[in-house]
């Protein structure tokens, strides 16, 4: 039985560099449907290919040869440059980029994820998240501006109003969509039951539960970023850091519903012994934002509703 041919494919807006872990040289063909397909022909079946994260830019290779029947691995950008600062890389050009992601995506192939492709409601859904972080940010940037400014004219608060008319737009889009979808719509609800959750991070939170099959936990917490990065060696204990390597935005959500969870009555004595434990305020909202992400994914895997008794009993235990 033959085995799989690896394939790296370095993306640019006009053009695509590919590498295969068979050949030496790097083929360049043009970054459109119809170059993409005619050379899709040509690729052994069930090869593996990989690319690096662009924006959107890889998406119309990733589209296609996944339609093809091969397997597709969309690389973090900053692996591939730690990857290649190892290797003593000291260049940097389209062609060295395919070789490096085939060689990479050659060695470490058993520990990546196959990338699954989204559905159109899913996509939507991606898109109306990366939207709504980007106008919170611009409002939050505008606000912060404005604050010092003594003679702010009226044109300026018409402005925030219209961006945060815009993100309430956004909202009954999503609401919209995730109404479309009933296994989406029922975790949405269920979530919605956690002191603490909104209808925002409910449904960021259901959408990436829905997304992708998280084997435990562990890693979805790990998808999050919210896992720590230990850093030992031999006698040394080095401090620990969130790996923040997923969603900045969910995050965000997860990190201001814990602020909102530490002042509520059922949430609060929880809190209050990570303090006294000599943890930061922030180190505790970071350990409450992490509960609060175990017992979503609990909910929606074994499909059951919040349970505030249950909280309460783990913190009267001492």
């Amino acid at each position: 039985m033959n085995s799989p041919s690896f394939i790296g494919a370095d993306v640019a807006q006009r053009t695509l560099d590919i590498a295969r872990s068979e050949r030496g040289e790097v083929q360049r063909i043009g970054n459109t449907d119809a170059a993409i397909k005619h050379w899709l022909r040509e690729v052994p079946p069930g090869s593996r290919i990989g690319v690096e994260s662009t924006g959107c830019l890889h998406q119309r290779l990733v589209r296609a040869a996944l339609a093809a029947g091969h397997t597709v691995y969309v690389l973090n950008a900053r692996d591939l440059s730690h990857y290649a600062r190892s290797l003593g890389r000291r260049a940097k050009t389209d062609r060295l980029d395919a070789q490096l992601i085939v060689r990479y995506l050659h060695h470490e192939h058993s520990q990546l994820h196959p990338y699954r492709l989204p559905t159109a409601l899913q996509a939507q859904l991606d898109e109306l998240i990366g939207r709504r972080h980007k106008v919170v940010r611009a409002q939050t940037a505008l606000k912060q501006s404005f604050a010092s400014w003594d003679s702010q004219p009226p044109v300026a608060k018409q402005a925030l109003q219209t961006l945060q008319s815009l993100i309430k737009a956004i909202d009954q889009s999503m609401q919209q969509l995730i109404a479309q979808d009933a296994s989406l719509a029922h975790a949405a609800e269920q979530l919605r039951t956690i002191v603490g959750f909104g209808p925002l991070l409910s449904a960021s939170m259901a959408h990436a539960l829905t997304r992708l099959p998280f084997r435990n936990a562990d890693a979805f917490i790990a998808y999050i970023g919210y896992d720590p990065r230990v850093r030992d060696s031999g006698q040394w204990r080095g401090r620990r850091f969130l790996s923040k390597r997923g969603s900045a935005e969910l995050r965000r959500q997860l990190f201001a519903a814990a602020m909102s969870a530490c002042k509520t009555q059922l949430w609060r004595p929880l809190y209050l012994r990570y303090r006294t434990r000599g943890l930061s305020s922030t180190a505790a909202l970071v350990v409450l934002a992490r509960k609060l992400a175990r017992i979503a994914f609990s909910m929606v895997r074994h499909d059951v509703s919040f349970q505030p008794d249950r909280v309460q009993s783990a913190c009267a235990r001492p």
